[in-house]
């Protein structure tokens, strides 16, 4: 068939990157196991790209997140976590006492603002994952 005849491809059907003017400047070898090497074909395969095609873009791409910036963010909410046992601590002691006498704890004022401190922690972690 002459290249005369032939539709031109859409650039979203494309399964090779256009050849850079310069040529290929840096060569990588990825060692992956049966089970990795399986993944990456079929979700290549789903997303009609090459294999190579598929980790370059999904390593320069701006909008993912790196497996390191996920457990970062999985350490700061198991912090939050346990801060917010502890504060949850501290209210029910500051409950307890209030309910035991006529007067409102003092460190209560603290405790609140804590709270407040930590639910705004969560907030921002949250818009730190989306």
């Amino acid at each position: 068939m002459s290249e005369e005849n032939e539709k031109p491809r859409s650039p979203l059907s494309r399964r090779r990157r256009a050849n850079a003017p310069a040529g290929t400047k840096k060569r990588r070898d990825v060692w992956v196991t049966a089970e990795e090497e399986a993944a990456l074909i079929a979700k290549a395969a789903r997303q009609k790209v090459t294999v190579p095609n598929l980790l370059l873009t999904a390593a320069l791409s701006e909008g993912s997140e790196m497996p390191t910036e996920r457990r970062a963010a999985m350490a700061e909410l198991m912090a939050i976590h346990t801060l917010l046992a502890r504060v949850s601590n501290n209210v029910n002691q500051i409950a307890r006492h209030a309910n035991a006498g006529d007067e409102f704890p003092q460190d209560a004022k603290a405790a609140l603002a804590y709270v407040r401190e930590v639910a705004m922690r969560i907030d921002r972690t949250i818009e730190e994952l989306m």
